[in-house]
């Protein structure tokens, strides 16, 4: 008999349980506190009880945690002495979707080198999410891989489904079942429509394959998300980042019966993946903030510590010190920059 099993299968590697993990790097009282206030902050301003503006800002990918780390004690000053009017959040994201091929981020291959060691990528995760939070500093994540959540999502704020997994029916039925504010981004062609069902679709109990906290395989049941939000990244050959987007997008979200506040995305295609347009779109995000009428409740940027990207060589370890990998980021000045005439722009 030929076999017809696990014909392109090269190797399964056995990965800790996320039980086992959490008892290696368990999460700190100051970090659960962060997590617990900042979930209850972002959700209000969802759903406009919290008059505060969202910003969620930092690398386009984590893949040095000490530059990262950095980069965090910088912005968690500016999150506490600007939270009677923002609530800031860092992007840690560990996970990185690709539309053909390339490096898939810090828990998929976390010495960048093809080597796939994803359980020292889970620990790294794990572990700076934790110091992060443990500042006080809120963190947010995309979701990509379905098991990933049940490793660190108990240390991740907000999160955010992808525009080429947006329509996807398995990351659907994991945001139904998250414990944190999920954003939607609209698809890369720029339509609505499938972040909006997306939203819609999230909201309801779903069942779906997935592991417990020891690994076992397992019927996951959801009860629904009810804290979705619409997140506005542009198009192939268009932005949305106007006020006029921004009420549309707003308008087709209630007459889907959801709620209707959105998310601005000024990197990706709103800024042309240009990181001096991307200063551009958030300045003029926040310029036309009383045009939108409440519905824009947040922004999203990419920066780092040193501005621009380069790429990933055999010598990594040559890599610049705080510069992405991946898409370009503004730098920490040019963030400051930003942070401190938001603060001053928007209604006291």
């Amino acid at each position: 008999m030929q076999p017809a099993q696990d014909l392109h299968v090269l190797e399964m590697v056995p990965l800790v349980s996320p039980n086992k993990l959490k008892a290696e790097l368990p999460s700190t009282d100051a970090a659960a506190e962060t997590v617990a206030v900042a979930r209850n902050a972002i959700s209000n301003i969802i759903y406009r009880k919290d008059p505060r503006f969202l910003i969620i800002v930092g690398p386009c990918s984590i893949h040095e945690p000490e530059s990262s780390l950095e980069y965090a004690a910088k912005l968690a000053p500016y999150a506490k002495q600007m939270s009677d009017r923002l609530v800031i959040v860092m992007r840690t994201y560990f996970e990185k979707p690709r539309t053909t091929f390339g490096w898939r981020g810090l828990i998929n291959d976390p010495h960048l080198d093809g080597s796939y060691d994803m359980g020292e990528g889970l620990r790294r995760a794990r572990k700076l999410l934790t110091e992060i939070n443990a500042m006080g500093l809120p963190t947010a994540a995309e979701m990509l891989d379905p098991v990933t959540p049940q490793y660190i999502a108990e240390l991740v704020c907000c999160t955010a489904i992808g525009a080429r997994t947006t329509e996807s029916q398995t990351h659907r039925a994991l945001a139904s079942g998250l414990s944190m504010p999920v954003g939607f981004k609209n698809s890369t062609d720029g339509s609505l429509q499938t972040a909006i069902d997306a939203v819609v679709s999230a909201q309801h109990r779903h069942s779906f394959i997935g592991v417990d906290l020891d690994g076992r395989s397992c019927v996951v049941k959801t009860s629904g998300n009810p804290d979705g939000v619409l997140i506005l990244r542009g198009g192939r050959n268009s932005t949305n980042y106007d006020s006029d987007s921004i009420l549309t997008a707003s308008q087709k979200l209630e007459k889907a019966g959801v709620n209707s506040s959105i998310l601005m995305d000024c990197s990706h295609a709103n800024s042309g993946y240009d990181i001096v347009k991307q200063k551009e779109v958030w300045k003029t995000v926040i310029d036309d903030y009383s045009k939108t009428n409440g519905a824009l409740i947040g922004l999203m940027a990419e920066s780092y510590l040193f501005e621009g990207k380069q790429p990933i060589t055999k010598g990594h370890e040559n890599l610049k010190y705080g510069v992405s990998v991946t898409d370009a980021c503004m730098s920490w000045e040019t963030t400051e920059d930003l942070l401190t005439y938001t603060y001053a722009k928007l209604p006291r």
